[in-house]
């Protein structure tokens, strides 16, 4: 889904301004029924994932008629991201009637200046309220993400943020590293000498709080960048780790079929996409599954459980590796 209100300063994906039109809709519609082969072959895994973009900045009768196109709205994950900003308790009751059974909210900072640098839409305030409505509507699994390793960000500022979004205690908590994309309003700042980036080591520093706080509070580390409470891992993204088959629709999404494994994209374009191809060889294979296991707390594919405490040390890697 490619349309955002406004454009945050480190995206790089792509996006839009404008409004999602009917005839996008109908484009999106169309190619899910096109490709219904597609979706059955992926349907062991039973989720829909609508993410951004900004996808709730869609109509919910919108969101309606794409899940109708790819099969129905009974999934055993229905995932929507969304930005704090667009919730009223009418929109988070209606996503909830619809069948949507799980949120991405977009949260990054508690921080309203951090916020304002980011150019987030929503302020701390905002983000607070938003998943109170979200809670009120009834929803039961909710996905909160985070920023770290900004320049500006200190650890205490970090610290306060996540301290608050435990006391929320949403199911799920995505953290990422600020990095820098080329396209993006962040790397024109670096190459302009407006922005230096932070060093490795607070990085690291930043990431291990992170790390230890959520452990404290009973999360699981169960990927590198996402931690659950017990039964609340995300079952679709889940599915990308183990090379599940998935479809992605609309412009510049990707796909994966298996037997064999081709993978396809859609070019970034507001409509009448195109696709593009390759088949993977299977060095290439084996390539995805040591980069994607060493994601994940279960590791390699045939080589067990890598110990979270040697999850980012070279002895581990090679372990993993012979």
């Amino acid at each position: 889904m490619p349309f955002c209100r406004s454009f945050c300063t480190y995206c790089d994906f792509y996006s839009e301004r404008a409004c999602p039109s009917a005839k996008w809709l109908d484009e999106v519609c169309s190619e899910a029924l096109a490709r219904k082969d597609e979706i059955a072959a992926s349907a062991a895994v039973n989720t829909l994932y609508i993410g951004g973009g900004t996808p709730s900045v869609l109509p919910l009768d919108y969101i309606a008629r794409i899940a109708d196109a790819c099969g129905g709205r009974s999934y055993s994950e229905w995932t929507v991201e969304v930005n704090p900003d667009d919730i009223t308790r009418d929109y988070a009751g209606g996503l909830k009637a619809l069948g949507v059974n799980r949120i991405s909210m977009g949260v990054q900072s508690l921080d309203d200046a951090m916020l304002r640098w980011m150019n987030r839409r929503h302020s701390a305030s905002g983000a607070r309220s938003a998943f109170g409505m979200l809670r009120e509507a009834g929803f039961d699994n909710i996905s909160v993400d985070i920023i770290f390793g900004v320049n500006g960000m200190s650890r205490v500022m970090l610290q306060d943020t996540l301290r608050e979004i435990l006391e929320w205690r949403p199911e799920h908590v995505s953290a990422y590293q600020l990095s820098v994309e080329e396209g993006s309003a962040l790397g024109r700042l670096v190459r302009g000498g407006r922005y230096t980036e932070l060093s490795d080591e607070e990085c690291s520093a930043q990431y291990y709080l992170i790390c230890s706080m959520l452990a404290a509070a009973g999360y699981e580390h169960y990927e590198i960048s996402n931690w659950a409470l017990p039964g609340f891992r995300a079952v679709h993204n889940s599915a990308y780790w183990t090379r599940a088959p998935y479809v992605g629709l609309g412009s510049s999404a990707h796909s994966l079929r298996r037997n064999p494994d081709v993978r396809s994209w859609n070019s970034d374009t507001l409509s009448g996409w195109t696709s593009s191809s390759e088949v993977l060889t299977s060095e290439e294979i084996r390539e995805e599954q040591i980069m994607l296991g060493l994601r994940t707390a279960e590791g390699i594919p045939g080589y067990g459980r890598i110990p979270e405490d040697r999850w980012f040390t070279a002895d581990s890697i090679i372990a993993g590796l012979i």
